[in-house]
């Protein structure tokens, strides 16, 4: 029986683990993340006006699905 008790023990310990591994990721990475894709996205999506040379950033306008109403104004990254 005091085995059993060990090994139901150990099991308790290594689920409360895996638990808090899980609430760390999804309460302090998975928020980077998600910022992170969503930006890609829209800078994937926009139109941007030229930038200057050697300049690390450029303004950029996203338009909605018609493609003729602009949504926002976002700076992305200058990809030359």
């Amino acid at each position: 029986m005091k085995e059993a008790t060990g090994e139901l023990n150990a099991t308790v310990i290594v689920v409360i683990i895996v638990a808090m591994l899980v609430a760390f990721f999804y309460f302090t990475i998975w928020p980077s993340l998600r910022n992170n894709m969503n930006e890609n996205i829209s800078c994937s999506k926009a139109i941007c006006e030229p930038g200057e040379p050697g300049a690390t950033s450029v303004s950029c306008v996203v338009y909605d699905d018609d493609g003729v109403t602009p949504l926002d104004r976002i700076t992305c990254p200058n990809k030359g």
